[in-house]
């Protein structure tokens, strides 16, 4: 019985935590247990729960007596998000490079593959399934770290790229063949066991991204 209330919580959890990355639950949108009583047919008990778990990740904020709020956005919170993403993922690609086997050179393929098909699918004009490129841009990204061999890094580096990912969905742009171009970069020097070089590429590919999603979330072109 225990073992089906904590999927059942998980579910609401992975459900929730979507629709704010996803831009369903906008920015600052307060979260009203009734009313997601209804929509995630989750009982108050759970919703609380889950609630309190995307409080302490971040994405959710609960001032004291007022409820649950969708946590807001603004440029120096993306700074600060890619900032840390930066020193988290160039530290763990870095040590991936150095230590990856030959099956982490399979997954990294596989992950680039997937990844540049739906780019190219993209690129031709087709943005029917951006949430499908989104998790073949976060499996390519965890594909090139996974080696780092450090279990708690790859924990909040999964948590600060979804706060990073949820940005990136609220502009809605694509920086079309310019992260192609970054995406190969990257691949091609972790394959040929080029630390500096990848780490480097990799910095340049966030930097690149963040920069873009600043014009767009001050309205910019």
């Amino acid at each position: 019985m225990s073992k089906q209330i904590l999927t059942v919580g998980t579910s609401v959890y992975q459900q929730i935590k979507r629709d704010i990355i996803f831009g369903d639950l906008e920015p600052g949108a307060k979260l009203k247990l009734n009313g997601l009583k209804s929509r995630y047919a989750a009982s108050l008990s759970t919703l609380r729960e889950t609630l309190s778990r995307l409080a302490s990740e971040g994405f959710v904020e609960a001032p004291e007596q007022r409820g649950f709020f969708v946590t807001p956005v603004s440029a120096e919170d993306l700074t600060e998000i890619a900032n840390l993403r930066i020193l988290l993922e160039c530290y763990a690609i870095e040590r991936s490079v150095a230590l990856g086997d030959v099956d982490w050179e399979g997954d990294l393929v596989a992950a680039h593959h997937k990844l540049d098909l739906s780019e190219r699918q993209m690129l031709s004009g087709d943005h029917s399934d951006k949430e499908t490129g989104k998790r073949y841009d976060w499996e390519f990204h965890l594909a090139l770290i996974r080696a780092c061999r450090s279990r708690n890094l790859l924990d909040v580096h999964a948590i600060v790229f979804d706060k990073y990912l949820r940005y990136q969905m609220l502009v809605l742009t694509y920086r079309g063949e310019e992260a192609v171009r970054e995406h190969r970069k990257v691949f091609e020097l972790a394959l040929a066991r080029d630390v500096e070089g990848a780490r480097v590429a990799l910095e340049e590919h966030i930097m690149n991204g963040l920069n873009h999603t600043l014009r767009h979330l001050a309205g910019g072109g």
